[in-house]
């Protein structure tokens, strides 16, 4: 699995590098929808065919998930879940908060995981049981208390169609922001986000709506550097069908689950 390991966090990092210099700090001049699925596809496209390049040839036996927005998690076997370009609305921004991300899921469980953003210089990677790194180094999530947290949210991207979880998200915010939490944020990409729950660089991160797909890579390294990750009532989380979640430290858990609940 170290092997593995490496070779999953070469082909993430080279894949980040080829889209690194592509980037441009001008806004895109897209005025539709279309058009900037158009320019988005261009960059992302082959950037994506080269990360599967790369994998299929480091473990042939895995299958493919075929889009990282799907909320159904394959349930037997080894699969491969990969964005290319996640947070692709900041990177046709000129942002620089977007990342490579990369999990191998083992019936049904993330196994590695490499969230990796070149222009932030953060490079997450974590193995069930073995840990969770930033920039190679171990990680672990932050103590302070809810009075002096930082916490994020986002919600899923079809989000639209799911009106329990857009109530959710509503009535949670002003729970949050009424429980004394001095800022909520939403810094780019959900797995980034979740990550950054594990290094202490966020105190907390929840979100309302089936989002596996990019939840995943976040939550084992968040789980491995030992934040507490789970649904939204404080019972673990389950990518295909929690209704919520929720990753912090050990000193916010209990009071989220308290105000999400």
């Amino acid at each position: 699995m170290t092997e593995l390991s490496a070779g999953l966090e070469a082909a993430v990092r080279e894949t980040g590098a080829r889209l690194a210099g592509l980037h441009r700090t001008e806004p895109l001049a897209a005025t539709t929808r279309a058009q900037a699925l158009r320019a988005f596809a261009e960059l992302d496209a082959p950037a994506a065919a080269l990360l599967r390049e790369r994998l299929t040839a480091l473990h042939p036996g895995a299958s493919w998930v075929a889009e990282e927005l799907e909320t159904a998690v394959p349930a037997d076997g080894d699969w491969w879940l990969c964005d290319a370009t996640d947070g692709a609305v900041q990177y046709l921004l000129g942002q620089p908060h977007w990342a490579v991300t990369a999990t191998l899921l083992r019936d049904g469980e993330a196994q590695l995981a490499v969230v990796h953003a070149p222009q932030l210089g953060f490079t997450y990677t974590a193995r069930r049981g073995g840990g969770a790194l930033l920039n190679g180094r171990p990680i672990s999530p932050s103590r302070r208390e809810l009075g002096a947290a930082v916490v994020a949210t986002s919600h899923p991207p079809t989000v639209a169609g799911d009106p329990v979880a857009v109530r959710r998200a509503g009535s949670s915010l002003g729970a949050v922001l009424a429980g004394g939490v001095p800022a909520v944020r939403n810094l780019g990409p959900t797995a980034l986000q979740v990550a950054q729950v594990g290094s202490g660089h966020l105190d907390a991160f929840w979100e309302f709506g089936l989002d596996g797909g990019n939840l995943l890579p976040g939550a084992l390294i968040a789980a491995e550097a030992g934040a507490l990750v789970t649904d939204h009532t404080g019972a673990p989380w389950r990518a295909a069908e929690s209704a919520g979640f929720l990753a912090a430290g050990p000193a916010t858990h209990a009071e989220l689950v308290r105000l999400l609940s």
